[in-house]
């Protein structure tokens, strides 16, 4: 019987005649290999091209003697993109016990033969019996079992040129975690495959491990953001672990936030003050829009909506003159009032800003004058009740609200000061576990002064047994100025939400961003990001029980929708009839005069 146009698979054997409908109509039709294919393949000696894209894989030959958990981190977060893959072969202990001894019994009698020789022995050759004594003795006790392990590296790059540089960058990385790799030459097309999702190792290339050294080339490191203490700041989105931490106890407690509005900074944030609250941590928040008042009636919190003026905001930059003249004016205006560096007579009522205004104006002096001229406005203007009053306020519970979000745009940067001026003096006069918050601190950061002043007390926060949290919406302002950089350098923790494409290069430039990870802060959801603490970081989402959820949330439409849940359970009165509204409406008759009372029956 004869069989045309025989085609097979794993499945069946499908027979056609060479010239029917079916077979013409397969001739035309591409198959799967033909979608995924490149339009050409170029195998050279040192690289490889796929379509427009060059590549060359490198293998690893020589590791280092000693390795320690996460000791690949520096390949895993190179900045660059790679393929890297991992083969581990499990071999027979019976077969490497053998290998063993003899390796052992040739490493013995080189030294013998050098000791007879009276030369000196050979220190790799030392080292490499004593470890291979070790090993001998855990796996015939079965501590340890035996692998073969290859490594390869695949880089990619859309010209020749820059491949190479990249190959150099990577070999001197490799070579810092005292790896030796070598490029895969006159075997570019099987290093290349090799790297492939395939699971197909074309080079064979190995090093023998054992249990222990295996364990550590595990590329995932996020484990080590769980310690044993510390607050919920959310869940690992790498493996689901917890991502729980102390901030204390790190080299600083310091904390910033970064990412576009209605990235779920706010939501983040509120929960780790409920959390911290539980721990009693003291919390001070600056709040220039109001997001904290809910959460912070709800907590019994105290929330401030008054402010006091702050001269050197107020009068902005200052020549040598009028910054002595300025000077002299405080320390008389504080002397009427009795009151001197000797701290007995502090105690006493502190002058207000139109002390100081009214001793201005009684100096005879042209530059007394122009500075009294600038105060008139926080003296007799409109903005006289919010500066020019005595500071009665004591921060004496567990959470303190200040709100400045009835001020004006260009007077928040100076009631952001004024509230900072006024909780650092608290804060450094007795010790306690505390956070600050500023929110939007970019508002601050806009102005010298007082984007130094934020600088001033990150560095000095740790001394006070104090964590300052800074949370900005406006990155790239933050990133392009000293003293963003600077706060951002004396944070141990940062905190990264989804990020505009205006700011993501800024962004991952800062923090050495991997091409993933700069896609991931611009596609991910709200409340979810990175998380920076030290020298590790991970994937983190914010979750919350539903009753902190309840008390947090700033969604317009969960709030809506709660308003009008608490309308309808909200007891009304009971309809009353047309009939009976005219009844009680209508006034009663009054009885006629002479008028006859029959007796009754």
């Amino acid at each position: 019987m004869k069989i045309f146009g025989l085609k097979k698979n794993k499945k069946q054997a499908v027979v056609s005649p060479p010239n029917s409908a079916l077979s013409l109509i397969e001739k035309g039709m591409n198959s799967l290999a033909d979608v995924l294919a490149p339009s050409s393949v170029e195998v050279d000696f040192r690289s490889i091209r796929v379509g427009d894209t060059f590549y060359q894989t490198l293998f690893v030959v020589g590791y280092p003697r000693f390795v320690s958990p996460n000791w690949l981190a520096s390949l895993i977060d190179f900045d660059h993109e790679l393929d890297i893959s991992m083969f581990i072969y499990p071999a027979f202990s019976s077969d490497i016990l053998e290998s063993l001894r003899r390796k052992i019994a040739e490493m013995e009698a080189t030294i013998s033969s050098q000791i007879e020789q009276g030369v000196d022995i050979d220190p790799k050759v030392k080292a490499g019996l004593e470890d291979a004594l070790a090993l001998q003795e855990e796996l015939a006790k079965g501590v340890e079992r035996f692998f073969q392990f290859g490594l390869y590296i695949t880089l990619a790059a859309p010209t020749l040129s820059e491949l190479n540089e990249t190959t150099k960058r990577l070999t001197t990385t490799l070579s810092s975690l005292l790896l030796l790799s070598k490029p895969a030459t006159l075997q570019m097309e099987e290093g290349f495959k090799t790297t492939l999702p395939l699971a197909q190792d074309k080079l064979y290339i190995t090093r023998n491990m054992d249990t222990t050294s295996l364990a550590s080339t595990f590329p995932f490191t996020s484990s080590t953001l769980t310690q044993d203490k510390g607050v919920l700041y959310g869940i690992n989105q790498q493996n689901g672990s917890l991502i729980i931490f102390d901030r204390f106890s790190l080299e600083n407690a310091n904390e910033v936030v970064l990412g576009k509005s209605g990235s779920g900074k706010s939501y983040l944030i509120k929960l780790e003050v409920m959390r911290q609250l539980m721990f009693g941590t003291e919390v001070i928040i600056v709040d220039p829009e109001g997001e904290y008042e809910a959460l912070c009636h709800a907590l019994d919190g105290e929330y401030v909506a008054s402010l006091r003026g702050l001269l050197k905001i107020v009068l902005g930059r200052l020549d040598p003159s009028h910054d002595a003249i300025l000077d002299r004016a405080l320390v008389e205006t504080y002397q009427k009032k009795g009151i001197t560096p000797d701290p007995a007579t502090q105690k006493k009522e502190p002058p207000l800003m139109e002390d100081l205004y009214q001793t201005l104006l009684s100096m005879k002096d042209k530059n007394a004058q122009e500075l009294a001229l600038s105060l008139e406005r926080f003296i007799k203007g409109s903005l006289s009740g919010i500066f020019n009053q005595q500071s009665n306020f004591d921060i004496s519970n567990e959470l303190t609200v200040f709100s400045i979000k009835g001020l004006e745009e260009e007077l928040r940067p100076i009631a952001m000061h004024i509230i900072l001026d006024f909780v650092w003096t608290r804060v450094r006069k007795t010790l306690k576990k505390r956070l600050l918050i500023l929110d939007e601190v970019w508002y601050m950061m806009k102005y010298e002064d007082s984007a130094s002043f934020v600088y001033s007390i990150a560095k000095r926060a740790r001394k006070y047994y104090l964590g300052l949290t800074t949370v900005t919406q406006d990155v790239e302002d933050f990133l392009t100025t000293d003293y963003g950089k600077a706060v951002l350098s004396n944070s141990s923790i940062q905190i990264l939400m989804k990020q505009g494409t205006a700011e993501i290069d800024a962004v991952a430039k800062t923090f050495y961003l991997s091409l993933g990870e700069k896609q991931l802060l611009l596609s991910t959801g709200i409340g979810e990001g990175l998380f920076f603490a030290g020298q590790s970081h991970v994937g983190i989402k914010a979750v919350a029980a539903p009753f902190e959820h309840e008390l947090i949330t700033s969604n317009p439409e969960e709030l809506l929708k709660r308003q009008k849940t608490e309308l309808q359970e909200a007891p009304q009165e009971q309809p009353v009839l047309e009939a009976e509204k005219e009844a009680t409406t209508q006034p009663e008759p009054e009885p006629l005069e002479d008028q006859t009372v029959l007796p009754s029956p």
